[in-house]
């Protein structure tokens, strides 16, 4: 078959769904006249002002237009920012998914939480392999990363090769596996690289990473000061190299292993049941077991190191956990750092364990997983593209990529920050935003999908901020006289019994309210409650300064 000639003006858009603007929700489009390939598909979790939601997932409006193009998912690691998304999205949009072994295995336990497991087309992709998705061919490049089996992808398209680096960092003495694969960067920016998407979320931290060996010297530095003592480590379930790290000081001193949290458990036994972890057999034992040994013959991996409210470590923090509590003496590891955001959280519970007489120790022991400025220097330098497009961070991160393209030498007109829902054209020499598609963020809440907007949140806001008064009272049928009422129920508003003095005063405004209503002859009850809420709510500003939410109820008899 010939080779189709290029004509000079084949292009490829480039289209974020989520995951700029914040550290979550990874979702990018790439598109051709024909075919669509979409890289990750991750959720993020709600902010503060987000109250009652449990997470936030793309908007993928966009792609369920253009269906017929979509081709497939490409996902660069098993972290729940690249593949959270991934069960509420297939049901909408069921198409093959492409990944490494162990990222497609924890994605695999998500499907079959959902009962999607059986729906859904999957394609296990070794390193160095290529994928054939409509106009694209996708290579996965070796990286390192917090978890095993991460890449990044080298996406050739009609207009060029776009190097997606995925969430990486350089880091030679790696846990499990082979160094990142900088020869083959090497290689492809020798054929050319049209676009670079390098991670962005560390680029304003000066140097290098530290090699996430390091964190296993600590850990077998705090073994060995707190032989006598039972260790509890808090960390993220996704990280197994983290846990790796933790099995191996644990066997130094022939310690028993416990894996606590539902997430935790899933991964660890998924990375020991594929060999991504190694443990001696009889080695990990259930909670149940814990009984039968001594505190300093125990180690436990938790969930929780970000403060969670049902993760295990909070609630064993709280004292809300059915089989294990915090003893005086037992020494407890956060081996992670704080998500901006979770601080209060996780001061929280580190004063909850402190105030049990447990000791707690936070420092030294985490490094990222994501490269610094040096590191990204080096891949920019490798792959020498034409233009680069940060992604993987907040504003502010994606500014300082800019400026490091720029050092490494990219033009700073060919240096493209975009904003979720840009749509960037791309051809050999030009890169310019075209259009712009929906691209909010949708939020769980429960089993509801999407049934939470912003009127609900601004709702729930007002609850939370100023409380609830609902006025009840019962109007005759025909004449709308008053027959029983005004009664007022306060809810987070005031306390009625110290307030009684306000409240009477409050229902004589409702009784006045009503009389004005009924002298004008306004029968409308819509009417009638607009006047409730309009005079009471001017008379509780008045005296308290507050805004509570005022729901008047009618009945007729």
């Amino acid at each position: 078959m010939r080779k189709k000639e290029k004509t000079g003006n084949e292009s490829v858009k480039i289209i974020p769904l989520g995951g700029l603007e914040q550290i979550g929700m990874n979702i990018t489009a790439f598109e051709t006249e024909k075919s669509i390939i979409v890289v990750d598909c991750g959720l993020a979790f709600p902010g503060d002002d987000m109250l009652g939601v449990d997470l936030v997932i793309p908007d993928i409006s966009y792609l369920l237009d253009n269906k017929d193009k979509v081709k497939g998912f490409v996902i660069t690691h098993g972290h729940e920012d690249h593949i959270g998304s991934l069960p509420y999205i297939l049901q909408q949009l069921n198409v093959p998914i492409y990944a490494t072994k162990l990222t497609m295995a924890i994605i695999e336990n998500k499907l079959r939480e959902h009962n999607l497991i059986n729906n859904v087309k999957r394609k296990v992709v070794t390193y160095g392999q290529y994928i054939n998705l409509g106009d694209f061919r996708i290579e996965f490049i070796r990286t390192n990363h917090s978890i095993a089996d991460s890449a990044a992808l080298a996406i050739y398209t009609p207009a060029g090769i776009v190097v997606h680096t995925g969430d990486f960092k350089v880091d030679y003495t790696p846990v499990f596996g082979d160094t990142i694969d900088l020869a083959r960067f090497g290689e492809l920016g020798k054929k050319g690289v049209l676009a670079l998407m390098c991670d962005s979320t560390n680029v304003l931290n000066p140097g290098f990473t530290e090699s996430e060996r390091t964190v296993g010297k600590t850990f077998d530095t705090i073994f060995e000061e707190n032989a006598k003592s039972r260790i509890i480590v808090a960390t993220f379930a996704s990280n197994v190299d983290r846990v790796q790290q933790i099995i191996n000081s644990a066997k130094k001193q022939n310690r028993k292993v416990v894996i606590e949290g539902r997430s935790m458990v899933n991964i660890v036994n998924t990375a020991i049941e594929l060999g991504y972890i190694q443990m001696p057999d009889h080695m990990l034992i259930s909670l149940e077991e814990m009984k039968n040994y001594k505190d300093e013959q125990l180690v436990l991996i938790t969930t929780g190191s970000q403060g969670e409210a049902m993760a295990a470590l909070s609630r064993i923090a709280a004292n809300m956990h059915r089989k294990i509590s915090v003893m005086p003496g037992d020494v407890v590891i956060f081996s992670s750092r704080p998500i901006p955001g979770n601080e209060k959280s996780v001061a929280k519970v580190i004063n909850e364990l402190s105030q049990k007489g447990a000791k707690v120790i936070i420092q030294d022991t985490h490094v990222s997983g994501h490269a610094c400025q040096e590191e990204i220097k080096l891949i920019y330098s490798l792959v020498r593209p034409k233009f680069a497009v940060p992604v993987h961070g907040e504003y502010r991160h994606l500014q300082g990529q800019s400026q490091v393209a720029q050092q490494m030498g990219v033009p700073k007109d060919n240096v493209k920050i975009l904003q979720s829902g840009d749509v960037l054209e791309l051809k050999a020499d030009s890169a310019k935003i075209v259009d712009k598609v929906r691209a909010q963020g949708i939020m769980v809440d429960g089993l509801g999908v999407g049934d939470v907007g912003n009127i609900v949140l601004r709702d729930r806001q007002h609850l939370s901020e100023n409380g609830l008064l609902v006025v009840v009272l019962t109007l005759e049928k025909y004449s709308n006289q008053l027959l029983a009422g005004p009664d007022i129920v306060s809810r987070g508003f005031v306390y009625v019994r110290e307030s009684e003095d306000l409240m009477g005063q409050a229902k004589s405004v409702v009784e006045d309210a009503i009389d004005s209503c009924l002298d004008r002859r306004i029968s409308d009850w819509g009417k009638m409650k607009g006047v409730i809420k309009d005079s009471l709510g001017d008379f509780l500003w008045k005296r308290t300064k507050r805004k509570p939410m005022i729901l008047p109820i009618i009945m007729e008899a």
